[in-house]
């Protein structure tokens, strides 16, 4: 297969995945060139995602490599073969690259699961409120970019509207709720969608409420993005210089644990509706 030019998150995870595993069978880049009768150039480029791998060495690879994780190397035979092009594609070179890695990590995603404390998070917001959101950025964004940058975030929510769609849960802070980043109406019309949507079976919105004592946990903004076994779960974080992607073993746990806590510190799904309709009652 060619060398890619460059290689999408997933790519990446692809690569990430069959380094830790060489380094787990306690093997340096050149023995496992020689084990799969290639050059270390090549085992570097397939780590990295530039270089795609087949299913039928992906398998060979892990064999080598003495994994005994069936399920695991399924999941990566599956990404292996996995040809699509998304309609995120058509945003590239229009958005940065993290907004393109983020739509094909929910397009694959077995779950999502969304932390939020300041905002509704993307997946719930309405038009108007990814707009206010979106314009309040420093350095101001050009109107075409901003457009942009709107047009994308209402795509994502295809997952959410797809036949067979993408189990989601949200725990939002009450700050995210009273946030008023728009006008009156906008924000009456935010909560009606949120709302609305946490009707649907697959949609699962609890809040924490200002009530709740002894709960600081306002720092851990998060998406979670479950994979198809929980080795290839995701975490995705915005910071002050960008998006991180997180995949190490222990990294997850930490976010797992920190979602449970959060879970049990929130409303049920019902007294979080009940909660809301009160909130909008009074705008």
């Amino acid at each position: 297969m060619p060398r890619r030019q460059q290689a999408t998150a997933r790519q990446q995870r692809l690569g990430a995945e069959l380094r830790k595993l060489r380094e787990a069978a306690g093997l340096k880049g050149r023995e496992a060139a020689a084990l799969l009768g290639t050059d270390s150039a090549q085992v570097s480029q397939f780590e990295a995602g530039l270089a795609g791998v087949s299913e039928e060495r992906l398998r060979r690879i892990a064999g080598h490599y003495a994994c005994t994780d069936a399920d695991l190397v399924d999941a990566l035979a599956t990404m292996t073969s996995d040809r699509t092009r998304g309609w995120w594609e058509e945003y590239r070179g229009l958005l940065p690259t993290s907004f393109l890695d983020l739509s094909e990590l929910e397009y694959y995603a077995a779950y999502r699961r969304d932390v939020e404390f300041l905002h509704v998070p993307g997946l719930l917001q309405t038009e108007n409120c990814a707009r206010a959101l979106f314009s309040s950025r420093v350095p101001e964004l050009p109107e075409d970019e901003l457009e942009l940058r709107v047009q994308h975030r209402m795509q994502r929510r295809a997952i959410l509207e797809k036949p067979s769609p993408t189990a989601y849960e949200a725990v939002m802070h009450e700050a995210a709720l009273r946030m008023m980043v728009s006008s009156r109406a906008d924000a009456h019309a935010q909560l009606a969608r949120v709302l609305e949507l946490s009707e649907a079976e697959h949609i699962t919105v609890r809040v924490i409420p200002f009530a709740l004592e002894h709960f600081i946990d306002l720092g851990s903004a998060m998406v979670y993005a479950g994979g198809t076994v929980p080795k290839l779960d995701t975490v995705v974080r915005d910071g002050p210089h960008g998006t991180v992607f997180v995949d190490s073993e222990a990294q997850l746990e930490v976010f797992r644990t920190h979602f449970r806590r959060v879970e049990a510190a929130s409303l049920t799904p019902a007294r979080s509706r009940d909660f809301i309709h009160g909130l909008s009652k009074e705008l």
